[in-house]
């Protein structure tokens, strides 16, 4: 019996119910054609007449045998039933149609959800899942339990998208397969937990970030994705103007004192912290982070993870920091008041410190702070500047089209019909690149507080966020609004998109 060639192989699969990957790698087929109740396979081992006989007595099925090498039938199998090549919506009914076969006789007890959750119809899906995620540009994937569905959604671009859900009754295996893949304990659903997973994904490797919290109807659990390759280093890839760059870098580069970079969660505050560091990162300094948790790896950056269970809070780790003597210190987040003074007193004492807080706009911070309990004259004398901080969705530059806005986004805006006339507007029409949402990566948009006499003065007379407001505004501070209306300007976004991210002052 000749072998067949590499390229008599088929270019779309022969589709068979319940006929998994495991089976034909083990017995070394891969099925060629389907026709007149007669199923051609090629077979490394002609002569395997037990397969032969299994998919005889399994599908009622003829079956004609040619010989073909090892090699190509392996990679055959890979290229047509394999993680990447049948839809979502394939992998989804498969893993139904099985686990509903599988899960009849079955309980809700801690073995019968492992078994459930090791079934490759489940792990096949749970694999889909998360590829089509990272092929996606997602930052999360949200698996969501409600009464009577089971959602999946993915976080493109700061805006969740709807996807092909699976079946209610498969919510339990998958949740169970991640928390498995995570090493969490199954058997806990009435606690949160929190895990990571380590993947690699086209010989990327990818950081998963996994919380899981119960909720009415099951446990919900996200998958935050770190993608290593997406951490853009480079300030002006950012969305760093060039009017504020010199500025910035001027500040960064301070021997000592505060900077605080502010904004909500997922606003890119974590890039551009990391950014600075990787700026000011030298052979000279000792840069040493206290982060909950870390997100990405810094060469040459002492990173520590904040583990509140065993006591290492960050005012905890930030006073054991100070006796590293570091030059430059990360702090992830001000969160308390012992936090707040123990980063100003490090700051008095020749650090520079960077770190975050979760307020609306750069002189909240500032009010914050105030607000904590901190003393108006320490931290006047210590902070140096505050950066605030949105993400912005891009135009898609493949259906990329001149088009008004409409007035209502302009009026929201204070933009009068003279002034819009004289600017050309943009917006995404839809097409594959984007997904048909018109936009394609995010960029930021930028709110910097110089914290120079007049504001000190502020500080010092604990005065209220709108007497720090107007007197930063009669300097010349830019907002997020209007640092947002430029990128309108220069065609980058939509007016639109800056008032879904930016407050009315």
């Amino acid at each position: 019996m000749e072998k067949i060639s590499h390229d008599q192989y088929p270019s779309e699969p022969v589709v068979l119910d319940k006929l998994s990957i495991k089976f034909m790698k083990q017995s070394r087929f891969v099925p060629l054609h389907l026709r007149d109740n007669t199923l051609c396979i090629a077979m490394a081992d002609p002569d395997d007449f037990r397969t032969i006989d299994a998919l005889k007595l399994g599908y009622g099925l003829e079956i004609t045998v040619c010989a073909g090498d090892e090699e190509d039938i392996t990679e055959a199998v890979e290229r047509l039933y394999g993680v990447g090549t049948q839809s979502l919506e394939m992998i989804i009914e498969e893993a139904g149609r099985d686990i509903y076969e599988i899960s009849r006789e079955g309980g809700d007890d801690v073995a019968h959800l492992r078994d459930l959750a090791s079934e490759a119809p489940i792990i096949r899906l749970v694999n889909r899942l998360i590829l089509r995620a990272v092929e996606s540009r997602a930052s999360d994937i949200h698996f969501e339990p409600f009464e009577n569905e089971f959602k999946v959604r993915y976080r493109i671009d700061g805006v969740l998208h709807d996807i092909e859900s699976p079946p209610k009754r498969l919510q339990a295996a998958i949740i169970s397969r991640v928390k498995i893949m995570a090493n969490l304990d199954i058997a806990e659903r009435r606690l949160p937990q929190d895990g990571r997973i380590k993947l690699k994904i086209s010989s990327r490797e990818i950081d998963f970030r996994i919380s899981t919290i119960p909720t009415l109807f099951g446990e919900s659990l996200v998958m935050r994705v770190l993608d290593r390759e997406m951490l853009v280093l480079d300030l002006e890839a950012l969305g760093f103007p060039a009017s504020l760059m010199s500025e910035y870098m001027r500040l960064i580069t301070q021997p000592y004192g505060m900077i605080l970079v502010t904004g909500p969660t997922g606003s890119g505050k974590t890039s551009t912290l990391y950014t600075s560091l990787a700026k000011i990162n030298a052979p000279e300094n000792k840069i040493i982070t206290l982060e909950d948790p870390v997100e990405y790896y810094l060469r040459g950056v002492n990173q520590i993870q904040v583990n509140p269970k065993i006591g290492l809070s960050f005012a905890n780790g930030l006073r054991a920091i100070v006796r590293q003597d570091p030059d430059i210190i990360l702090v992830g987040e001000i969160r308390d008041r012992e936090t707040a003074e123990i980063a100003i007193q490090s700051a008095l004492t020749g650090h520079l410190i960077f770190s975050t807080l979760h307020t609306n706009d750069a002189v909240g911070a500032i009010s914050r702070l105030l607000d904590m309990g901190v003393e108006g004259f320490l931290l006047s004398s210590t902070l140096l500047g505050v950066l605030a901080q949105r993400l912005v969705r891009v135009i898609c530059t493949h259906c990329k089209t001149a088009a008004p806005p409409e007035e209502k986004y302009l009026a929201a805006m204070g933009i009068s019909p003279e002034e819009a006339e004289a600017i050309q507007f943009y917006m995404g029409t839809g097409c594959e690149h984007c997904r048909h949402t018109g936009f394609m990566g995010r960029t930021a948009i930028f709110e910097y507080l110089p914290v120079g006499a007049g504001i000190r003065r502020k500080i010092s007379e604990r005065a209220d966020a709108e007497q720090i407001l107007e007197t930063a505004l009669s300097r010349g501070l830019v907002t997020l609004r209007q640092n947002g209306w430029e990128k309108v300007r220069m065609g980058v976004t939509t007016p639109s998109e800056v008032l879904r991210v930016t407050l009315e002052r």
